[in-house]
């Protein structure tokens, strides 16, 4: 029972040929057709010497809405040892987004999402690599070519975007906040009554809330220099992770509520997991919180944690925050 989830471009085209349909031939073609312009193939030329050779593979799922298969094309990242100042993306916070909303209350501003379609292969590759194609590209199979985008799997490729998509606010007229870098606003006027306010963009990698009279007039100006996934601009729902509504308050003035119910149960569960694959599904006893009551953090003198498991502790402290 269930489907097979090939690990090849062979196999699934071996699936296909075995249940006699071509779905994930046709998830290869469309990701194909997106990504090729990441690579500039070389026609019996060497690559340069200062670029480094980088292994580049297919990955695939099955998405839940309606079993639609997906395939993707990602660079072995973890083969070449890239810089720190090359791989450092910010992104906007929870408490920012929180103020943001606030703001969409009290001036009665609207409230719309949107998300950028393949959002790194916008962006110039800030590493110099090459690879060798692989089956998916047909008759380029063996040939190098040289990653000149930012693509999926590559260290610096949220950087990348994060930089491109930075220099195209500014080019529309924005400004990147001081305090939340990834807050960009630039001042409006509404045309119904001439009330001045901030019109605000909060970007969360390729993920666009955007606050302003008519924000979907806004972030379509925006998908004219990156194309928005289709039917992606509109009301919000999800929005890191929390799930957003608008509530109107007892004086009639509509504002907006968090949920974050739907992110704690992710978390919870990828906890379970963790345990499970690290612990043998080792859990604390229901009832028993983690911290006794009397328990004095200064007296504690068991060994401290390993770095790796250090390092999940606070990530599982970040999900909380």
């Amino acid at each position: 029972f269930g489907f097979e989830i090939p690990k090849t471009v062979k196999r699934a085209l071996e699936i296909d040929a075995k249940l006699g349909n071509t779905f994930w031939r046709d998830a290869i073609a469309l990701e194909m057709e997106n990504v090729r312009v990441a690579f500039k193939i070389l026609e019996g030329e060497e690559p340069p010497n200062f670029h480094k050779y980088m292994e580049c593979h297919m990955i695939f799922e099955i998405k839940l809405d309606g079993l639609r298969r997906k395939a993707r094309l990602v660079v072995g990242g973890h083969m070449l040892d890239t810089p720190p100042v090359l791989t450092y993306a910010s992104v906007v916070t929870r408490e920012t987004v929180r103020i943001a909303l606030t703001m969409a209350a009290l001036n009665d501003l609207e409230v719309k999402t949107s998300d950028v379609m393949n959002a790194f292969l916008t962006a110039p590759c800030a590493e110099k690599v090459y690879t060798i194609l692989g089956p998916e590209f047909g008759p380029d199979e063996g040939k190098k070519a040289i990653i000149v985008r930012a693509l999926y799997g590559l260290k610096s490729a949220g950087a990348s975007f994060g930089k491109n998509i930075a220099d195209c606010m500014r080019h529309m007229g924005y400004e990147s906040c001081k305090v939340d870098a990834d807050l960009w606003f630039r001042p409006m006027v509404r045309p119904d009554d001439g009330f001045k306010y901030y019109a605000y963009v909060l970007l969360y990698v390729d993920d666009c809330l955007c606050i302003h009279h008519d924000a979907e007039a806004a972030l379509t100006q925006i998908d004219h220099y990156f194309k928005m996934k289709p039917g992606s601009i509109g009301d919000p729902d999800i929005y890191l992770g929390a799930k957003l509504r608008p509530v109107t308050m007892e004086n009639g003035v509509v504002a907006w509520g968090m949920s974050a119910s739907k992110y704690v149960q992710e978390a919870a569960s990828n906890v379970k997991k963790y345990l499970k694959e690290n612990f043998g599904g080792r859990s604390l006893p229901k009832g028993i919180t983690q911290w006794p009551a009397d328990y004095s953090p200064e007296l504690d003198t068991t060994p401290e944690l390993p770095h790796k498991l250090a390092n999940y502790y606070q990530s599982l402290i970040g999900i909380l925050h």
